[in-house]
């Protein structure tokens, strides 16, 4: 999919991203290009599945939620991720779900109005969910910061990117310092 994106659509997600309320005719202005090919930009990478939803953030403290924590869980057969994330998904408060390796099957992210709250969603809901055998709840303390993926390359890939990936093709056997991170 990436191979497919040539820097005037990577110069749009950077623009849109960073406030998707922008005008299209204003980043048509910052790309040089016609508002109608933003239009059409926009609408491949929708259609190609790059951008694939746009709203508003609310924060969820400003409307009660005052706990955000991660929960690990662990599964009676790991098999059965597919099915409790179904499950898990009839909980509003929960907004992220992820399948994870390590000691949990799944990592999840909700959302509670205080400790009372996140100990009912816990005991009278998660656990409830048949194939759940055990818990862990990490409670944020405060978010440090959040972003979008970056559309560009990170820093530290610049230059190396293109060897990396030319090597691994031609199954190149890297090397510690071989990134020289």
């Amino acid at each position: 999919m990436t191979d497919s994106l040539d820097h005037l659509d990577r110069k749009i997600l950077e623009i849109i991203t960073r406030n998707a309320r922008i005008p299209f005719k204003d980043v048509a202005e910052e790309c040089g290009v016609s508002r109608a090919a933003i239009h059409q930009r926009v609408a491949r990478l929708i259609e190609e599945g790059v951008i694939t939803g746009s709203g508003y953030t609310v924060d969820p403290k400003a409307i009660g939620y005052n706990t955000c924590t991660y929960v690990g869980i662990k599964l009676e057969k790991a098999s059965i991720y597919k099915k409790v994330a179904e499950q898990l998904k009839a909980f509003p408060e929960i907004v992220e779900c992820h399948f994870t390796t390590g000691q949990y099957s799944i990592m999840v992210k909700l959302y509670s109005y205080d400790n009372e709250h996140l100990m009912e969603l816990l005991n009278t809901c998660v656990m409830k969910v048949e194939g759940i055998t055990s818990t862990e709840a990490l409670i944020s303390l405060g978010e440090g910061f959040s972003r979008n993926i970056p559309i560009t390359e990170p820093h530290f890939m610049k230059g190396q990117r293109t060897r990396l990936h030319r090597g691994i093709e031609e199954g190149e056997h890297l090397h510690n310092g071989d990134l020289n991170i």
